[in-house]
């Protein structure tokens, strides 16, 4: 049997400051976090919250309306999952000080990544960005501020009744006395991570007396399920993010008593604002059902991962990085397919054809294709493979992009098909379009241009 978890709160991060889905499918994939042991949220609203007056530039394209950020809180609530609101207070302000209009606020003027804490109007920016998050999100018993003493104090004074939390690493290194006299254990609650799969246990445990004995009187926890391994990462590898969780385990079990309250499983979708996409949320879906079912049974035994392939209606998650079409039956089952036979063979298959077939390397090299120079007899060697490579990975990606439009707004669509399909498609159809014009007729000869030429007598 496997044992109880020590995480009595664990909320599922949803990053949405890239491929932000659509609510409609957020209402699918609420019940089944419910089910696999969530019982919280972490929104990252970023540039998807419906920001107004001064700060309605903020919105992206798609951002979500007043009525759907209700409707998200519903849903959350219906599957007993508490939400809380994630808004980056001074650093990782880059939606927001790559505006013109706040350009003036950033701490070094290169860089929009980090504003000017020194500036008044900086703050000022904050506690509206704040109060209009808490506004849609009244009664919020937490609400996640990034680390900023300034920013907590307003909260705890504007908003009673809702504690900040923050990321740990801005107080790791401050001084155990400097740290318990600045007040700050009396503000916040801190948010340690780590997303590797090879956490140290002992550091960690470490990490924590020394916070407990800072005066901080709650602790959390944050692990990583997606997001953690590769900026461009596109499908999470499994083993590394349960082991990832199995550690966490073994910190909240061997280190203080009850001292952490909570897990957020992070998902990250971008490392930052500018930065690529990494794994889409449905393609994450295995690896969350598998550490969420590892932190409530308290571990990946045997029995968990039978619970975890049939709540996904998978027959085997060891072959979940080779699934076939239509593989799975949880919500998003089908784009996590499709991702995956994309990801594993599509560069790979075009790469075979154009490097490794030896009529091509052989006899329409790049010399070749500059000159559109090619042996007739060659072309039947190559055509029919590379159309019949292109027929099949169309076919395949319209499937995709269909999937993907159920889930995701055109944007984000549009972004993973050029970052991830375009350049091997587009390979493909650079040779077959060098193959016919080097095999397009030859010019007719010119006219005769004397008697000789035609035959005929002066």
């Amino acid at each position: 049997m496997s044992r109880a978890t020590p995480f009595k709160m664990r909320f599922v991060h949803l990053d949405l400051k890239g491929a932000p889905p659509k609510v409609s499918y957020l209402s699918e994939v609420f019940p089944l976090f419910h089910t696999l042991g969530a019982n919280g949220l972490l929104i990252e609203y970023e540039d998807m919250f419906p920001y107004e007056g001064r700060l309605m530039l903020l919105r992206a394209k798609h951002a979500y309306s007043p009525s759907e950020v209700a409707e998200i809180l519903r849903l959350a609530k219906l599957n007993e999952l508490e939400v809380v609101p994630l808004v980056q207070t001074f650093g990782h302000m880059e939606f927001v000080l790559k505006h013109a209009a706040f350009a003036h606020l950033r701490e070094v003027a290169l860089f929009p990544n980090t504003l000017n804490p020194h500036e008044a109007e900086s703050l000022a920016l904050v506690k509206d960005m704040v109060d209009q998050i808490m506004g849609l999100h009244r009664g919020a018993q937490w609400l996640h501020i990034g680390c900023d003493e300034a920013v907590a104090s307003h909260v705890l004074a504007q908003h009673p009744g809702t504690t900040p939390l923050v990321w740990d690493d801005m107080l790791r290194d401050i001084p155990q006395e400097q740290l318990k006299a600045s007040g700050v254990p009396q503000l916040v609650e801190p948010v340690l991570w780590d997303y590797g799969a090879d956490l140290d246990v002992h550091s960690k445990i470490f990490l924590m007396g020394k916070y407990q004995e800072c005066g901080f009187q709650r602790l959390w926890a944050a692990s990583a399920f997606k997001g953690a391994t590769g900026a461009s990462q596109a499908l999470p590898p499994i083993e590394h993010h349960v082991r990832n969780h199995e550690q966490w385990l073994q910190v909240a079990v061997s280190g203080p008593v009850d001292a952490l309250q909570g897990i957020i499983l992070t998902g990250w979708q971008r490392y930052d604002h500018f930065s690529v996409l990494c794994e889409l949320l449905p393609v994450g879906i295995p690896s969350l059902a598998a550490c969420l079912q590892s932190l409530v049974h308290g571990g990946f035994a045997e029995d968990v991962k039978l619970r975890v392939e049939h709540f996904l209606g998978v027959s085997s998650l060891e072959i979940m990085d080779t699934v076939s079409e239509g593989a799975g039956s949880f919500p998003g089952s089908d784009i996590h397919a499709l991702v995956t036979q994309v990801s594993l063979h599509l560069r790979s298959s075009v790469d075979t054809l154009l490097e490794r077939n030896r009529y091509v390397t052989g006899w329409f090299s790049p010399y070749h294709r500059r000159r559109k120079l090619i042996h007739p007899v060659m072309i039947q060697h190559i055509q029919p493979e590379a159309l019949s490579l292109l027929s099949r990975w169309s076919n395949l990606v319209q499937q995709l992009e269909a999937a993907l439009q159920l889930a995701f707004y055109p944007d984000t669509i549009e972004e993973w098909l050029e970052e991830n399909v375009l350049p091997s498609m587009q390979q493909l159809q650079g040779l077959l379009q060098d193959l016919g014009e080097a095999a397009a007729p030859l010019p007719l000869p010119p006219p005769p241009s004397s008697c000789w030429d035609t035959g005929q007598n002066p």
